[in-house]
């Protein structure tokens, strides 16, 4: 398994006991509670809040035409509803059957992962800040390693597409 930028949950204690991440992650809370008004905020002034968000999440990284595709693929309004409603919590929807619908999925989701992990997370994350996240590899499965890619924000992908293939060919093929 690969995973991006987000760091395995038993470390949200800790990211969420930090006043500096906390104020990055101001999105997850308007997103989840206030979502017609987020995707007005969004979609306003040429969906300026993404230029921004992107600005601090990934300083440095050129990101004209990858945000541009961003911003197409948000322009119909359903389509930017369901990417902020990727925010939002189950527990918050009592009418579809509320947190018991969604019991099993995030108990799993709290479990350490049974295969090893290859974690990737950029020296210059805006988002989530690398030192808050440093001790990740000890909260996945044995085998599981952390890397750093230097000078890379929160898009790594983007930002360093043939170093991150690098480590993910070197993960799947080791």
């Amino acid at each position: 398994m690969v995973t991006l930028a987000v760091p395995p949950l038993a470390l949200d204690p800790v990211l969420f006991g930090d006043y500096q991440q906390l104020k990055r992650f101001f999105y997850l809370f308007w997103f989840r509670d206030s979502l017609p008004r987020a995707a007005e905020l969004v979609a306003a002034d040429g969906m300026a809040f993404l230029d921004r968000l992107w600005q601090d999440w990934s300083p440095g990284y050129d990101m004209a035409e990858d945000l541009a595709r961003v911003k197409e693929s948000l322009r119909q309004p359903a389509n930017l509803t369901a990417a902020i409603s990727y925010y939002r919590d189950p527990a918050i929807d009592a009418v579809s059957g509320g947190a018991a619908a969604y019991a099993a999925e995030e108990q799993a989701a709290w479990q350490q992962a049974q295969q090893p992990t290859l974690y990737l997370h950029g020296s210059a994350d805006g988002c989530i800040g690398v030192e808050l996240v440093r001790d990740a590899e000890r909260h996945l499965a044995p085998g599981s390693r952390m890397t750093v890619v230097e000078g890379a924000g929160h898009f790594l992908h983007l930002e360093r597409p043939e170093e991150v293939n690098e480590h993910v060919l070197a993960w799947v093929t080791g």
